[in-house]
């Protein structure tokens, strides 16, 4: 893994993606040499920019269709569909990009060279990718300390071939006192030094998962192995990395205190204020003509009111009026507050169309811009629901130590949630994001996005 501001990703995606930028530049100066024959001097006169365009409109396709995402489970066929669409976005994009900018503008024949060689290029890299990072030996290997509660959520929680997908565990050592959860035939007795436990696995790296570290903790052998140049970390990390949630079971107060993250400051706020400006009146601008029909047909539908004001808890426990296209009839909490529920019979015509493309939240843009919301973050929630889980789950409260948003890591991790169960579950990655929050994890949540409302995951 690699950590990119903060947010941690796998080095071998990383690679992958870097690869496919520059195979997309080196099709357009193909694409010029091939159009002209090698000879022409028109290929020298070719700029980097144009390349550098079309490797970012590529780049940027392929990430809305979530090609760039680490659990992607697709397999190779939706893999390549995905890759197609995505070239197929680029195309249109690119089109219009030559029509506004014509000194961008790439031949035909050189267009269709190099659009034909930088789809070849990236199918290659995607067979080869899939088959390398499937390969055992080139796996971060991985040794646990802990055959308990603890090391058996690995087993639990990581279990897909994606969640494991660069690393292997080389075995569970016994610790005093422990039962075994674990699979039997993976544990290692501890009748040998850690050291040496290493040295015969060829461990990459030491995972502490005791339940108890008051029993049978070997202090002595762990600072041998670190010493000796040896990764040690705690399973919280391991979660935290490879799964980009914070497991709730795994979390204690001293590990929030001296874990880096969590950082604040008034430069770090502005540049987030700013992001925040300026993407929601993008976005403004470039849906106003849908939103203005969406009014027109929500009014239509049953004469009610278009906007749906909604009372949630903001930064710092500041209550904020939402605003949403309404989606449900306007009795819809005669009853009370409610979880929404799949096919839930509230929902009207126009409010089931606009709750799967997510263009009822279009609105809360004007929240963002107010300063109530932020583009990414946690999702606003009820303050029924805040004071009713922050009773009953541990570390809910500090998702509020940061500005909601109308899209966020949780969301696009996470399919829609409608009990306390899938409130924990979300809450993991809220977590995530309060601790390592960066613009670049906030682009990340944008693209991903884009690719959950295309696929029309996980909406009700």
């Amino acid at each position: 893994m690699v950590r990119l501001f903060k947010h941690y990703i796998p080095k071998s995606l990383l690679v992958m993606s870097m690869v496919e930028m520059l195979l997309c530049i080196l099709a357009v100066y193909l694409g010029v040499l091939l159009r002209f024959d090698f000879q022409s001097d028109e290929a020298h006169k070719f700029v980097f920019s144009s390349a550098l365009v079309f490797a970012a409109v590529v780049f940027s396709s392929m990430a809305t269709m979530g090609l760039y995402q680490r659990h992607l489970r697709d397999g190779r066929r939706g893999m390549f569909i995905r890759i197609c669409v995505a070239f197929a976005i680029s195309f249109g994009v690119m089109s219009m990009l030559f029509y506004l900018f014509p000194e961008v503008t790439l031949g035909r024949g050189v267009f269709a060279y190099t659009f034909i060689m930088a789809l070849a290029g990236v199918m290659v890299t995607r067979a080869i990718y899939i088959k390398v990072t499937n390969r055992e030996d080139l796996k971060r290997r991985i040794l646990i300390v802990g055959t308990g509660e603890k090391a058996n959520l690995i087993e639990t929680l990581l279990k897909r071939k994606t969640d494991r997908r660069g690393f292997k565990i080389v075995g569970y050592v016994s610790v005093s006192g422990e039962e075994v959860l674990v699979p039997e035939n993976e544990v290692i007795q501890h009748k040998k030094t850690l050291m040496n436990i290493v040295e015969e696995t060829d461990a990459d790296e030491i995972v502490l998962a005791i339940t108890d570290r008051r029993k049978g903790f070997p202090v002595e052998e762990l600072l041998d192995c670190k010493m000796s140049g040896v990764e040690v970390s705690d399973i919280a990390t391991l979660f935290e990395r490879q799964s980009g949630r914070i497991i709730l079971d795994l979390l204690h107060p001293s590990w929030l205190i001296f874990s880096d993250g969590f950082a604040h400051g008034l430069a770090r706020d502005a540049v987030k204020r700013t992001f925040d400006i300026v993407a929601s009146s993008l976005l403004l601008l470039f849906t106003f003509p849908i939103m203005l029909v969406t009014a027109l047909l929500i009014y239509l539908e049953d004469r009610g009111p278009v906007f749906y004001r909604q009372v949630r808890v903001g930064k710092n426990w500041k209550l904020v009026h939402v605003m949403k296209f309404r989606s449900m009839r306007t009795d819809a909490e005669k009853n009370g507050v409610q979880w929404a529920k799949a096919d839930d019979d509230r929902v009207t015509r126009i409010g089931k169309f606009i709750r799967k493309t997510r263009i009822d939240e279009l609105p809360q843009m004007f929240n963002v811009l107010r300063g109530d919301m932020s583009f990414v973050g946690p999702r606003p929630e009820r303050p029924q629901f805040v004071e009713q889980f922050s009773e009953s789950i541990p570390f809910y409260a500090e998702r509020h130590r940061v500005k909601p948003g109308v899209t966020g890591w949780a969301q696009i991790s996470y399919p829609y949630g409608a009990s306390e169960k899938d409130t924990i579950e979300k809450l993991q990655y809220d977590l995530y994001y309060v601790k390592n929050y960066s613009i670049f994890l906030d682009l990340t949540v944008l693209f991903q996005t884009a690719e959950v409302i295309l696929w029309g995951k996980g909406a009700r």
